[in-house]
């Protein structure tokens, strides 16, 4: 079997520990190890592929793996939808208590139905109210 198939199953096997840990280290041996099976290929002889290998996964290790490693450090991403909208602050525009009619409020800048999330809780009109949950198009909400 010729030296550029053994490379290329030693990157395909790298790249699989790192889609396995995800900690960012053995990709820069997958690539280096890529690079040395493509300078195999095209040269056939084995101190170019190593000195190739060697020289791309220094170079991905100096440059690529502190730019990873920022992104696996960054906070977790912004709630997004009718998920943003939990603790925010809204204004109470008809009754909301635990009737059969749902009453309104004024969350982010759109009227949204509204029900009390504690049974037996009421909130009236101008009150500020928190939402707690969100179902379907009907906000929880608490004081």
């Amino acid at each position: 079997m010729d030296a550029w198939v053994f490379w290329l199953i030693a990157a395909a096997l790298l790249a699989a520990g790192e889609i396995a840990t995800t900690s960012f280290y053995l990709f820069p041996f997958a690539l280096g190890a890529a690079g040395g099976g493509i300078v195999s290929l095209a040269t056939g002889e084995p101190v170019p592929s190593v000195a190739f290998a060697l020289a791309l996964t220094t170079i991905s290790f100096l440059f690529l793996r502190p730019i990873a490693q920022r992104h696996l450090m960054q906070p977790p991403h912004m709630r997004t939808g009718a998920d943003r909208l939990i603790g925010q602050r809204a204004t109470v525009l008809e009754l909301v208590d635990g009737g059969q009619t749902p009453g309104s409020i004024k969350l982010d800048g759109e009227v949204w139905t509204a029900r009390p999330y504690e049974p037996g809780r009421t909130f009236a009109q101008g009150e500020q109210v928190e939402v707690i949950e969100i179902q379907g198009a009907t906000a929880l909400v608490a004081d």
